[in-house]
């Protein structure tokens, strides 16, 4: 299976794990990557020197390819970027900031950039920085998320129409057969990333990994979009910010309410009440926890077997 995200990072499949936050260690982008996909470890849960420790292990346990996911909104972004360059990482995930900020940095390092965007807009600005391709995420994603709400079945057709650079699908994918939709409608590879929440590797609490297991349609929602859209897990806290969102809130005020490790909580400690839940809508969709192997095996069988299946249609 070559194409050019294939070729880009120099993978079998061309699925990414997603870097996310408290999920994405070394031990689970170092199975991703020795699967045969993209892992990343997710830099956003991170204080520089535990993210260096991830990536010396993640060194240690696989020689294929792996990156870091760095949202850009962190004070500590230059130690961040300086261990990544001092630690050899030859690929960077970057999110939530302006790509022009670091692109050109990284790469003259020698290393490969991708940027996630939302919106056409910022898939065009993002093209302009340099970046060598484009995450497009679609609202169904879990986690951040864009403003307009704009779903990956329009999303990435409309992001494929305006930009040359490769295009990564995200958002709702976690199947073989999510796989072949978003490349039929021009992504040239997936990013998954709420399926490996559910995976033995990931490092979620089993708490919060049971949690996914057993949600169904509709037990997520895309909330706290005056501060920076989130999709949540319908449980206490998000219950609280409704009741809340019913006074007319300011953001001092959902800001007050969010607090401080609200996801570390949620997610990295199991506190399913107060604790912030970040997943995907294809949650729905995820019904046990399985190795990150055996997780990429199914994905890649599915798609082979849809593929044909299309192809008799």
């Amino acid at each position: 299976m070559t194409n050019r995200i294939t070729k880009l990072f120099g993978i079998e499949y061309p699925i990414i794990q997603a870097g996310m936050v408290w999920n994405s260690g070394w031990r689970l982008a170092s199975a991703s990557s020795n699967s045969g996909i993209l892992g990343l470890i997710g830099a956003g849960s991170m204080y520089p020197d535990v993210l260096r420790e991830h990536i010396q292990k993640c060194k240690k346990a696989t020689n294929k390819p792996f990156g870091v996911n760095v949202p850009m909104l962190y004070p500590n972004i230059q130690e961040i970027m300086d261990i990544i360059v001092e630690e050899g990482v030859k690929i960077v995930f970057t999110s939530a900031g302006n790509p022009n900020t670091w692109t050109r940095w990284l790469q003259d390092h020698g290393i490969t950039v991708v940027h996630v965007v939302s919106s056409v807009k910022f898939a065009l600005k993002a093209q302009e920085a340099g970046v060598d391709a484009v995450v497009a995420e679609g609202f169904e994603a879990g986690g951040h998320n864009g403003r307009d709400e704009t779903t990956t079945l329009t999303l990435i057709p409309m992001v494929k129409e305006q930009v040359h650079v490769p295009v990564i699908a995200a958002g709702g994918i976690a199947t073989g057969k999510a796989m072949l939709a978003a490349m039929v409608l021009g992504a040239d590879g997936v990013q998954v990333g709420s399926r490996f929440v559910a995976s033995e590797e990931s490092s979620a609490h089993k708490n919060f990994k049971q949690m996914v297991v057993d949600a169904k349609e509709g037990d997520t929602q895309l909330t706290l979009k005056e501060l920076a859209p989130v999709r949540l897990i319908k449980n206490k806290f998000y219950k609280d910010i409704e009741e809340l969102y019913k006074t007319a809130p300011s953001p001092d005020a959902l800001k007050q309410l969010l607090g401080r490790s609200r996801a570390k909580r949620g997610m990295f400690e199991g506190d399913l009440e107060e604790g912030e839940l970040e997943i995907g809508q294809v949650s729905g969709l995820i019904h046990d926890i399985k190795p990150v192997a055996q997780i990429v095996h199914d994905m890649v069988q599915e798609f082979e077997k849809a593929k044909q299946n299309v192809l008799t249609l």
